[in-house]
């Protein structure tokens, strides 16, 4: 008995899961391969669910520079203490001081009538008018710039000390405006959060629609693959690659949309931060938004196609 060393092995099958990625893997290039013999079609659509998505994104970008521009104006709360008619700057003055040795407090800075007049004229445009007034109805007052590390309780209780001075006529917080301004902010991002359920609709709807259309085409095909055993789940899956590279193409292109168009606006801002003397700068998206967007359009392109071949796919049958 001699040993055959040449004889033909037994070829081992491949595995379930194997033949599972193997036919994904088909699908997938096979639905590039569709995108690209249509590729203005394809473009349109992509097109469509690029500025579909890079509407939300780009206004939540939006709300997110302003609430970091306005982010720190709440740190700055200060107080403006209006002094009662009769108190001379003298006056002011040594309670300007005193003011300032509170622990609870880190600057006070004094305007007198005279400055404030004179501020007044020059950004009313009524100097003249203002110059024939035989006394200045201007009282002194008190910008009093709180503590960092005073709490919510410690400020109420510094503007009522403040208030119950008998110097004092008016305590006025500089800041409210913002406060009603970050109300007015939570507003926007809560109007955005809808929009973006009905654009995502939208793009359920779209990609749902592409898939129906594609189907139909392909009817006699699915009927051919069905009347040789083939399941939903397998004449379902080429659709469902669509979706996914619709989605997917159309959130990289929002993505640049978004970038492209706040690239076009950090001139402007730099120049208007010039202005001011700041230091102002439009924030884009990072790793983690743009990836959500990535990670959102490829939802949408998978629930809007497998929708739509779920539907339509049970109306196949071979006759």
């Amino acid at each position: 008995m001699t040993r055959n060393t040449d004889a033909v092995q037994p070829v081992r099958s491949s595995g379930p899961v194997t033949i599972w990625l193997l036919r994904h893997a088909s699908c997938c290039v096979g639905a590039l391969g569709k995108m690209a013999r249509q590729p203005v079609a394809s473009f349109m659509i992509i097109l469509v669910i690029a500025i579909t998505l890079a509407l939300p994104a780009a206004l939540h970008l939006l709300v997110k520079n302003v609430s970091a521009i306005s982010g720190g104006w709440e740190q700055a709360l200060d107080f403006s203490v209006f002094l009662e008619d009769g108190q001379t700057a003298s006056e002011a003055e040594g309670l300007a001081r005193l003011i300032e040795q509170r622990a609870d407090v880190e600057s006070v800075e004094l305007i007198t009538s005279d400055q404030a007049l004179e501020e007044f004229k020059q950004l009313s445009g009524f100097g003249d008018a203002l110059d024939q007034l035989s006394r200045n109805p201007l009282p002194h007052t008190l910008i009093v710039r709180p503590s960092t590390a005073n709490t919510s309780q410690s400020m109420v209780l510094l503007r009522e000390e403040l208030e119950n001075l008998p110097e004092t006529a008016l305590v006025q917080i500089d800041t409210e405006w913002v406060q009603r301004f970050h109300a007015i902010l939570a507003i926007v991002e809560r109007s955005i959060l809808i929009g973006a359920v009905l654009l995502a609709a939208a793009i359920i709807t779209i990609i749902g629609n592409t898939i129906r259309l594609d189907i139909q085409n392909r009817r006699d095909e699915i009927e051919v693959t069905k009347l040789i055993g083939a399941s939903n789940a397998f004449v379902r899956r080429p659709f469902l690659w669509s979706g996914f590279w619709y989605g997917a193409f159309g959130a990289l292109l929002a993505i640049g949309l978004v970038q492209y168009g706040f690239a076009l606006l950090r001139p402007q801002v730099t120049q208007l931060a010039s202005l001011y003397q700041s230091s102002l700068a439009v924030m884009s998206l990072d790793v983690a938004q743009a990836g959500s967007i990535v990670l959102g359009g490829v939802l949408l392109g998978l629930l809007g196609s497998w929708f739509a071949a779920a539907r339509h796919m049970r109306a196949i049958e071979p006759r």
